[in-house]
């Protein structure tokens, strides 16, 4: 029983792994290593370790429902703004639908974000654009609704 529910679990994320032309695997892992450790960031209260996933130039693009945040530190200053302490920020988890090359050092991620906080949930979908950047992955650009 163990085996098939390792399999079930497993194999759809080798086999979609696989199929992902110029995007390594090594470089699948350390892009979800980086969505992990966003994630895990956040819900410490951490929203400057969270940025860390981002690309800190002034050509990093937020796009949310305010419209278009250019920069790494105004979406910095709009994130502390937003969610001014641990009650705001809650507990975040991500759902990653999909992840497709863009080129050798490009992908597209789509997925669902979920902020689950006292003062009711909040939720929502992101495509996120990654380019790997000397050697390391970032997030270009970020459409979170």
């Amino acid at each position: 029983m163990r085996v098939i529910l390792f399999v079930a679990v497993f194999l759809p994320l080798f086999v979609s792994a696989q199929s992902l032309p110029g995007v390594s695997s090594s470089d699948q892992d350390q892009i979800f290593e980086i969505m992990e450790t966003q994630q895990n960031s956040w819900n410490e209260g951490d929203i400057e370790a969270f940025m860390n996933g981002y690309w800190e130039s002034d050509s990093l693009m937020f796009i949310g429902k305010f419209g278009v945040t250019y920069g790494y530190q105004d979406t910095y200053r709009r994130y502390q703004q937003g969610y001014p302490d641990r009650r705001a920020m809650g507990t975040l988890t991500f759902d990653i639908l999909h992840l497709t090359s863009l080129g050798k050092k490009s992908a597209l991620m789509i997925g669902k974000w979920h902020l689950a906080r006292e003062d009711g949930d909040l939720e929502g979908h992101f495509s996120l654009t990654w380019r790997k950047i000397r050697g390391k992955w970032v997030i270009v650009a970020d459409h979170s609704s």
